[in-house]
C-alpha cells in the first residue's frame, strides 16, 4: 500500500494578517518533510470562494513551489476543475509542473462543487458532467499532438500546438474525483484512477475495489485515447499520536472539515466575506455525529491505525491519502503525526507493496478473477431505495443513469435558485 498526504488549505476564522502566508509556508515545510520520510504522494485540491473550508484556488502554483523543495514525492492535482478552467490552460499548467518536477505529476480531474463555485465561471451544475467529459476529450490530445483543434458543445477552438509538452510520455497518469462513491464505477469504465473518500467499512472497500477493476477490465469505456491508470485511492481523516486519546484530542480539525463540507453542500454562500463557519461549528463539534467521525478515520495510536489499515490492505486499496491539515490543527501536531506514522506504521505496508503489485498484475492480466460483489449495501442511494436488489452491471448502469437524471433535475433547480 502507498500513502499520500492531502491539502485543502483550511483556514477557519478569525483570520490573522499573516494567516494565509503561514498556512502556505507551513504546508510546504510539511511536504518537504514528507518527502524525506518516504511518503509517496502529496495531493492538492482546487476550490474557489469556499471561505475557511478551502483557500486552495491555485494548485499549480503551490505544487510548483513544492516541486523545488522535494525530490521523490509524487505531486498530485487532486483535482483540477475541468469545468472552470479553459482546456488549453489546463494542459499548459500540467505540462509545466511535470517539467519542473522531473516527471512527478499525477493529473486528477473533477467537476467542481455546486452553484457557489461554478456560477461565477459561467458553468451550471446541471451541465457539469457533460462539460467535464468534453473537457477530458479536448485536453488529453494536447499533450501529444502538434496541432489540435476541437469543436464541441462547450469548447470550440482552432488548431494550435499547445506548449510545453509534459516530461512524462504520453502524459501524467489520469485520476478522477469520486466524491460521489458511485463515480468509482465510472472511474473503472473510464480507465482512470479513483480518488475517493473513506469507505464506510473494509467490506465496502472490497466491494467497490472489485467493481472498479471488473469494470476497467470488462466494461471499459475510455473517453478518448490515453493509457489506463488502474488505481483506487481513499482519503481519510488522520492523526497519529502515542495514544488514541491524544490523537482524538488533536484531531478536532477533521470534524471541522466534515462540518464545513456539509455546510457548503447545504447552504452554499449566503454572504460573501461575512460568514463565520468556525463560530457555527462550535454548536456541532461536540455532537454525537462529530464524535463518531473521530473514530471513523485513521485517528489513533500507531497500533490502532495499523489494525485499520490492514483491513483496507486486504481489500486491495492501492493508496491511502492522509488528511491531516484541517480546521485549526497546529503545524507542530501535523509534523509530529506524519513523523510518527512514517516511523511506526508506514514501513510495514511499504514492505508488502510488491505483494500488492503482484496481485494487481494478476488481475490486469486475467490470471486472477475478482468476484462480482454487491455494492448496493454501501451505495449512497441504498438507504433511500431499500427495494433495490443485486443488480447486474447493465442494470446498475441503468440505475445510475436514472439517479444521474434525478440529480441533474435537482441541479437545474439549484441553478435557477442561485440565479
Amino acid at each position: 500500500m502507498k500513502f499520500g498526504i492531502f491539502y485543502e488549505h483550511q483556514l477557519p476564522r478569525p483570520w490573522e494578517a499573516d494567516g494565509e502566508y503561514n498556512l502556505l509556508q507551513n504546508s510546504l515545510t510539511q511536504i518537504e518533510m514528507a518527502d524525506r520520510l518516504g511518503y509517496d504522494y502529496a495531493w492538492m485540491v482546487e476550490h474557489h470562494f469556499l471561505e475557511e473550508y478551502s483557500h486552495a484556488s491555485s494548485p499549480e502554483t503551490f505544487l510548483g513551489a513544492a516541486s523545488q523543495r522535494t525530490k521523490n514525492i509524487r505531486l498530485g492535482f487532486g483535482i483540477i476543475q475541468a469545468t472552470t478552467n479553459q482546456p488549453h490552460r489546463v494542459a499548459e499548467k500540467v505540462s509545466t509542473l511535470d517539467l519542473l518536477s522531473g516527471g512527478r505529476v499525477e493529473f486528477g480531474l473533477g467537476e467542481g462543487a455546486g452553484p457557489a463555485e461554478l456560477h461565477p465561471f459561467g458553468t451550471q451544475v446541471r451541465s457539469k458532467r457533460d462539460r467535464w467529459e468534453e473537457a477530458v476529450q479536448a485536453i488529453i490530445p494536447m499533450f501529444t499532438k502538434e496541432d489540435w483543434e476541437f469543436h464541441g458543445e462547450f469548447h470550440d477552438f482552432p488548431a494550435r500546438s499547445v506548449l510545453p509538452k509534459p516530461f512524462q510520455k504520453p502524459h501524467p497518469p489520469l485520476w478522477v474525483a469520486c466524491s460521489n462513491i458511485q463515480t468509482i464505477t465510472l472511474a473503472g469504465q473510464w480507465g482512470m484512477g479513483a480518488l475517493g473518500f473513506t469507505f464506510v467499512s473494509p467490506d465496502a472497500a472490497k466491494a467497490w475495489v472489485n467493481q472498479y477493476y471488473n469494470n476497467l477490465l470488462h466494461h471499459s469505456n475510455l473517453l478518448t485515447d490515453y493509457p489506463v491508470n488502474p488505481n483506487v485511492a481513499m482519503v481519510s481523516g488522520f492523526m497519529c499520536a502515542d495514544t488514541d486519546e491524544e490523537a482524538i484530542e488533536k484531531a478536532a480539525g477533521w470534524t471541522f472539515f466534515i462540518f464545513a463540507l456539509s455546510h457548503y453542500g447545504r447552504e452554499g454562500i449566503d454572504a460573501p466575506g461575512k460568514g463565520d463557519l468556525w463560530k457555527l461549528y462550535q454548536d456541532w463539534r461536540h455532537s454525537e455525529k462529530a464524535q463518531k467521525a473521530l473514530t471513523a478515520g485513521l485517528i489513533g495510536s500507531p497500533e490502532t491505525i495499523r489494525n485499520k489499515l490492514r483491513q483496507y490492505e486486504e481489500a486491495h486499496v492501492d493508496q491511502v491519502i492522509l488528511l491531516n491539515q484541517a480546521g485549526k490543527t497546529s503545524h507542530q501536531d501535523i509534523c509530529d503525526s506524519l513523523k510518527l506514522f512514517a516511523d511506526e506504521v508506514m514501513p510495514e505496508f511499504h514492505g508488502r507493496e510488491s505483494e500488492h503489485q503482484a496481485w494487481k498484475d494478476g488481475v490486469m492480466s486475467g490470471a486472477i478473477n475478482l468476484e462480482e460483489l454487491d455494492t448496493q449495501p454501501y451505495d449512497v442511494f441504498s438507504h433511500q431505495n431499500e427495494d433495490i436488489v443485486r443488480l447486474s452491471p447493465e442494470q446498475l448502469k441503468a440505475h445510475m443513469a436514472q439517479k444521474e437524471a434525478e440529480q441533474r433535475a435537482e441541479a437545474a433547480v439549484a441553478d435557477s435558485a442561485a440565479e
